[in-house]
């Protein structure tokens, strides 16, 4: 068994691969990717709507209804690694106990995408530095927000996804306190299951132990 880890470890190395001009180690082999999930079942990326049937998407980079203006993806579809799928699991369950559920804007990102939104942003501090990669390029990353279940309707937050705004930050005050209570709520619910909200974006949670897993610039279509 050692022997084949080894084997398949430099195959990985040699194949899959790409060297990029940050000199970063970034997955682009659809056949090298199944490898490393050979390695580790952990590693597999998940179709979230598949394995949590009730959760709204809302994929905005499918659509032309965000900061690009322009449709970045060619499939209105969310994955995530398989722990990250199933903590997610975890907290819709908790949230139908409230009458409320997930609504995932985005989850998965090719890194070539996060490429692209850095030489378009206008506010670098809301995309990630291609130099380090983002998290979402690892699977490990989700943005979201809360439904009501009856109405179906998204629960009043302090801004629009994507928002370059300071009112985004996760412990901004001036808001009312119906919206104050909403983002409270999401972000305690996600910390306390496996999640980190980060500093600029109440929308945006990082799965704890992202560090474990690699860049990609799989698309879409090949999952």
């Amino acid at each position: 068994m050692k022997k084949i880890l080894i084997f398949l470890f430099c195959w990985i190395n040699a194949n899959a691969f790409a060297q990029n001009p940050y000199g970063l180690v970034v997955i682009s082999d659809y056949q090298a990717y199944k490898e490393t999930v050979k390695v580790n079942k952990e590693n597999q990326l998940v179709e979230i709507k598949k394995a949590i049937p009730s959760v709204v998407l809302d994929i905005r980079y499918a659509t032309k209804n965000n900061f690009m203006e322009q449709v970045m993806y060619n499939q209105a579809r969310a994955f995530a690694r398989k722990p990250v799928v199933d903590q997610l699991k975890n907290i819709q369950a908790i949230l139908k106990t409230k009458g409320m559920g997930l609504k995932i804007y985005d989850a998965y990102r090719p890194y070539a995408i996060t490429v692209a939104f850095y030489q378009k942003a206008s506010d670098k501090n809301f995309v990630a530095n291609p130099a380090k990669g983002s998290k979402h390029n690892r699977g490990c990353a989700i943005d979201l927000s809360l439904v009501d279940l009856k109405s179906g309707k998204e629960l009043p937050m302090p801004t629009p996804y994507d928002s370059f705004s300071l009112a985004a930050a996760p412990d901004f005050l001036n808001l009312p306190p119906e919206v104050i209570k909403n983002r409270n709520f999401l972000i305690a619910t996600m910390e306390a299951n496996g999640f980190k909200v980060i500093a600029n974006e109440w929308w945006h949670f990082d799965f704890n132990g992202w560090q474990n897993f690699d860049l990609m610039d799989i698309p879409f279509k090949k999952l």
